[in-house]
């Protein structure tokens, strides 16, 4: 049975295990690059590889783990004791901030590496069988949307939450004490976050159960790999997330330096994330009519547009800009949401063996998230060398060159948008959707009067 609706005692709490992952994948993403080349006076190059390498190594560790909780899932009938392992990331989340004092350049971006290398070992614990949950479940094409619509909201609202509280908690013009200060207080709430979406992913998997794999049908990495509408979504999705990481990183560039006021930064931050909370809801209701494909290539199309004003730098104008960073934050809403409950239909596609390998599957999803996470700011740090940008400690300002100013401003602009347009491509061989949507009217009529007999 696929007809099953879900209740929100369920879906809420799943929905707020997001907020631990967000913060994982906010504040890092936003602040890292800026905290090694401003704060530590670690050299751009070395700052983008200190990114870089350590989530070179997610493409083996994050379908390894997805294996670990396909087996998980066939001995205990659950995923929940790898997600609890899982929330010992937090740890690895101060640490990243807690430099210690002596530690400037190569020596810091070493320790900021192999703290990086231990927290996405640990997140890919809990992320990995999170993700999973929507496949192991008994529901249909449109409540998988539904599901995700939530989590996308939640993750939304504390990207956007991460953002502007993580300079408000570090202050003006920080150092080391005051970034480990933030690491403290956000991490507290990031475990809670996370210990509450296992509740959430135990009530769902009460709520509906899904069918388990039948004897003789194996997952595993193999089968992910071999499935041609998963190879397109997922390259689609890496170009987009490189994309989307590189922006995120960006953001306190073009604050500073283009714009000429660090504190815009979270008015960036904000213009970004707030579109995307509010109009996540809306693209549930376009993916129901236009279908998940069309509705995301629409705004990966928005994102070029965006992209391509925004280029136009300071001379447009705050108000131009700010909107321009609006419909940015739109697209990104329907980024998070459309490939996130594409994966499952392209699970329940698969067949006996695709649901024996929903860990694997997402295991390779999560290793090209995580790598899009590393190669966008490592992208944005290669535009920075190549325009000659020079590193500073905290509380120096260093006047930059105009080759460096130009590689901040369409580093931040023309990159994206040609990074975009290839995704469009990729996205584009991807033709599951058109099936799966003609056939979900009669399945979503079905679980809409489940729903109001319930």
């Amino acid at each position: 049975m696929t007809n099953v609706r879900l209740p929100l005692r369920a879906l809420v709490p799943f929905a707020a295990g997001s907020i631990g992952m967000g913060i994982w994948v906010t504040v890092p993403g936003i602040f890292l690059l800026y905290f090694l080349t401003d704060v530590l006076a670690v050299p751009p190059q070395a700052a983008g590889l200190a990114l870089l390498l350590p989530n070179v190594v997610n493409v083996v560790l994050h379908p390894w783990v997805g294996r670990i909780s396909d087996a998980n899932l066939a001995t205990a009938g659950h995923r929940r004791q790898l997600m609890s392992i899982g929330c010992v990331v937090v740890l690895a989340f101060v640490a990243m901030f807690a430099v210690p004092s002596d530690l400037h350049g190569t020596t810091a971006a070493i320790w900021v590496a192999v703290a990086l290398v231990a927290g996405n070992l640990l997140y890919s614990c809990y992320q990995v069988s999170y993700l999973a949950t929507p496949a192991d479940l008994g529901i249909g094409y449109h409540e998988r949307t539904r599901l995700m619509g939530y989590r996308s909201v939640v993750i939304t609202v504390s990207v956007l939450l991460a953002g502007v509280a993580a300079p408000a908690v570090a202050g003006d013009d920080p150092g080391v004490g005051d970034y480990t200060r933030m690491a403290l207080w956000l991490g507290a709430v990031m475990l809670a976050a996370m210990l509450v979406g296992i509740t959430g992913v135990a009530r769902l998997s009460r709520a509906a159960p899904g069918t388990p794999a039948e004897p003789g049908h194996r997952g595993g990495l193999l089968v992910a790999l071999r499935d041609r509408q998963f190879r397109a979504l997922t390259a689609s999705y890496l170009t987009a997330g490189i994309t989307m990481h590189l922006v995120l990183a960006a953001m306190p560039y073009f604050a500073e330096y283009e714009l000429g006021r660090s504190s815009l930064t979270t008015v960036l931050i904000a213009a970004f994330m707030a579109p995307a909370v509010l109009t996540t809801p809306l693209w549930v209701l376009v993916a129901r009519r236009l279908g998940k494909q069309l509705s995301l290539l629409v705004a990966q199309a928005a994102f070029v547009a965006g992209s391509l004003v925004l280029a136009l730098g300071a001379a447009a104008g705050l108000p131009l800009l700010i909107a321009a960073v609006a419909v940015l934050g739109v697209a990104f809403a329907a980024m998070q949401l459309m490939p996130l409950s594409m994966v499952p239909d392209v699970i329940a596609a698969a067949g006996p063996a695709g649901a024996a390998g929903a860990g694997s599957y997402t295991g390779v999803w999560t290793a090209a998230e995580a790598t899009g996470g590393a190669l966008g700011p490592y992208v944005y740090s290669a535009c920075l060398t190549a325009g000659g940008f020079a590193a500073s400690s905290a509380g120096q300002h260093t006047t930059q060159s105009p080759g460096a100013l130009a590689a901040v401003r369409y580093g931040f602009t023309l990159v994206p948008a040609v990074l975009m347009t290839i995704a469009i491509v990729l996205q584009r061989r991807y033709t599951l959707d058109k099936r799966a949507h003609t056939a979900a009217p009669r399945a979503g009529a079905q679980e809409k009067a489940e729903g109001q007999r319930n």
